[in-house]
């Protein structure tokens, strides 16, 4: 159970101590629906409830990951819950150009523009579909591009306020704004690719470590700063360069961390998490077995 350490504070410790390695979060980095339940209210107690009978009365649970990546989470997970099964990677089985909504760069030019870049030199930056920068955080992230040198894929979302005036001019062929949806999936399988600035959402995590791409975590909010904790603590495949909706960074640091190019330790391990990923869709590995024994249990129903 989460055991609080230092008092009530938003940098409060809180300890999952029945978790393998006992993680430990200040208060502020725990998934907001945790942060801001508040017990004796009907809603959340409601709420409350029903994530108790998913845990304690489901049949089952299908996770979208794999051993590699989350191997003494699940096995803790299996201890207690018999029918957990771990399918993952799992990405959407549609085209890139059939998916996501209208983008201000078409996929084949995003494509053509990886192409003319040499291998590994790219920073990729999106902070997914549901959370925009702030626009001082907008600054930074510009700032930091523009002085680094780097060539980057910076895809706004729906955020386009916070790239700043003039920026796309001055960082003219070696940096590309995209606006709207981008092909995130091939963005980050492309070879051009070497890290990639992130919040850490789990498909975000799930499609980089496929890639073998290193990343340079900024967690926001929800699960993100969970996650980010495994991928930097417990996996050594990220670093962390700024952090919560409101929070920034140093233009100067982050400059540094991206020319640097995401150490070469770092990238091997993300590189080997990758041929991991694949090896347990593959036939025989981790999550093919789990699938198949999940298709055995669903037929057994049916019988």
């Amino acid at each position: 159970m989460p055991r609080r350490e230092d008092g009530d504070g938003p940098a409060a410790l809180t300890v999952l101590s029945d978790l393998p390695s006992s993680p430990v979060f200040p208060f502020n980095h725990l998934p907001g629906i945790w942060r801001r339940f508040r017990a004796g209210d009907p809603d959340w107690e409601s709420l409350r409830e029903g994530f108790l009978a998913n845990a304690t009365s489901s049949w089952g649970a299908v996770i979208n990951t794999f051993d590699a990546l989350e191997g003494p989470f699940l096995a803790h997970l299996k201890r207690g819950y018999r029918r957990v099964w771990a399918v993952g990677p799992i990405f959407p089985a549609c085209p890139a150009a059939g998916r996501g909504g209208r983008s201000s760069v078409p996929v084949e030019e995003v494509a053509a523009w990886l192409d003319a870049c040499p291998p590994r030199s790219v920073v990729y930056v999106c902070f997914g579909s549901q959370c925009t920068p702030t626009e001082k955080q907008g600054r930074a992230l510009a700032a930091a591009l523009e002085s680094s040198g780097v060539r980057f894929v910076w895809a706004t979302g729906g955020g386009v306020a916070v790239v700043p005036e003039g920026f796309e001019g001055r960082v003219a062929g070696r940096g590309l704004v995209v606006r709207g949806w981008a092909p995130q999936v091939e963005i980050l399988s492309h070879g051009a690719m070497g890290a990639f600035v992130t919040h850490c959402g789990w498909n975000s995590v799930l499609e980089a470590a496929v890639a073998g791409v290193a990343l340079l975590a900024w967690p926001l909010d929800a699960d993100q700063f969970v996650n980010a904790t495994l991928l930097v603590e417990e996996l050594g495949v990220a670093v962390r360069v700024g952090e919560g909706m409101e929070g920034t960074t140093e233009p100067e640091e982050l400059a540094r961390v991206m020319a640097e190019g995401a150490w070469p330790e770092m990238r091997a391990r993300m590189a080997e998490l990758g041929r991991k990923a694949a090896e347990a869709v593959a036939e025989g590995g981790s999550s093919y077995r789990d699938f198949e024994q999940m298709v055995k249990e669903l037929s057994e129903l049916q019988t």
